[in-house]
């Protein structure tokens, strides 16, 4: 197996003279994996981008969390806030999504305004 029995300075070494490197993404808050009907959605995930001959791959672990096409979080905005403002308002997702973008993702904010708009 290549790479066995060498050191991690080494192996770095080796790696930068093939034209590979491998750093870490830092302050992803969320991915998100969308296929025909399921969204797989990363809350957290450790990111990390390796760079081969100026070609980017992105790798990620953490645990999804797997929600029906279109029910994910918008990215940045806490499940519970639009929970919170759909069960105080009765409005749809959608419009609670849309109310809390446009209180920069306050929950009282977004209830006011769909209560009184």
């Amino acid at each position: 197996m290549a790479g066995r029995g060498m050191n991690p300075r080494q192996m770095k070494q080796a790696m930068r003279k093939m034209g590979i490197s491998n750093e870490p993404m830092r302050g992803v808050t969320q991915v998100i994996i969308r296929t025909a009907d399921k969204e797989y959605v990363f809350d957290s995930p450790d990111v990390n981008i390796m760079t081969v001959q100026g070609q980017k791959t992105y790798q990620f672990t953490g645990e999804p969390a797997e929600m029906p096409l279109g029910e994910a979080a918008a990215p940045g905005m806490p499940e519970e806030d639009i929970e919170l403002v759909m069960s105080q308002t009765g409005c749809g997702r959608d419009a609670a999504i849309k109310a809390l973008e446009e209180n920069d993702g306050q929950p009282a904010e977004a209830i006011l305004q769909i209560m009184t708009g």
